[in-house]
């Protein structure tokens, strides 16, 4: 599964504003003796996660980005272009699949790997397998904005329920990872790493999506409705007057739940 640079743009803003400043902090203690880091970034689409997370890592920095869809990879080597040098980074970038079963080797000589908006759509299987290549290294893992399940909207509608529901259910199909964890993604994360003897910590940052973020908003909203539609699950009509409900108010709210996590061992 693969998202569109466009897409990607439009909801950068929101993830950075979004992530939770306890866990964050908690990475920064961690690595803040460090003279220099190498991060491996998985999913990294468009090197969001690598705008976002960089302030926090104060040595020297080597970032491997990795993704399988190389015209993602192509937009995040361009708009890293400046920031790389502006930051005083280095940048390489990786086309791999997640999936593949290799994850040891994509993953082999980071002091820390990442991902952002990742892993709501992994399998349980493939999450075990990348848990088990981190901590046989002994290395530290940080992710944001996984989506929790938790979905609300001023005004309020009667569909709501029935709608988060759904999107619900449609969180936990086949993404190509396998069946995925969708909203449970953040605490099977967590029950890995624990079992094999890591610190977890663990926090909320979501979305909220007011007039400061009205495109997002829209095209959420949009994009939410498309995704129940594809369930069967709520009926047509009841789909359209939510939709419609959404996009008719200016001054409308979505809330989206997420949950960051860092782990590292003891």
């Amino acid at each position: 599964m693969s998202f569109s640079p466009e897409w990607l743009a439009l909801r950068e803003p929101a993830d950075h504003a979004s992530v939770n400043a306890q866990v964050r902090h908690a990475l920064q203690a961690r690595f803040a003796s460090k003279a220099s880091i190498r991060v491996v970034d998985l999913g990294c689409g468009a090197g969001s996660n690598l705008r976002g997370t960089h302030a926090a890592l104060g040595a020297t920095q080597h970032w491997t980005l990795v993704d399988y869809d190389p015209k993602l990879l192509s937009a995040a080597e361009s708009h890293l272009a400046a920031f790389e040098r502006r930051a005083e980074i280095e940048v390489s970038f990786k086309q791999a699949d997640l999936s593949s079963g290799n994850l040891s080797q994509i993953v082999d000589g980071a002091d820390l790997v990442t991902a952002a908006a990742l892993f709501d759509l992994i399998s349980a299987r493939v999450i075990d397998q990348l848990v088990a290549a981190i901590t046989a290294n002994r290395q530290s893992f940080f992710t944001v904005l996984s989506y929790d399940g938790i979905a609300s909207w001023l005004p309020a509608h009667p569909a709501d329920n029935a709608m988060r529901d759904a999107f619900n259910a449609h969180q936990r199909g086949d993404k190509g990872f396998g069946p995925a964890e969708g909203p449970i993604a953040t605490e099977t994360l967590a029950t890995a790493f624990k079992r094999h003897g890591y610190q977890v910590i663990r926090g909320k940052s979501p979305w909220v999506l007011d007039h400061r973020f009205e495109q997002l908003r829209r095209t959420l909203d949009q994009g939410f409705a498309g995704a129940v539609r594809e369930t069967g699950k709520v009926g047509p009509a009841d789909i359209d007057s939510w939709l419609q409900a959404r996009l008719s108010h200016s001054e409308a709210v979505t809330i989206i739940g997420h949950e960051d996590l860092f782990a590292y061992p003891s």
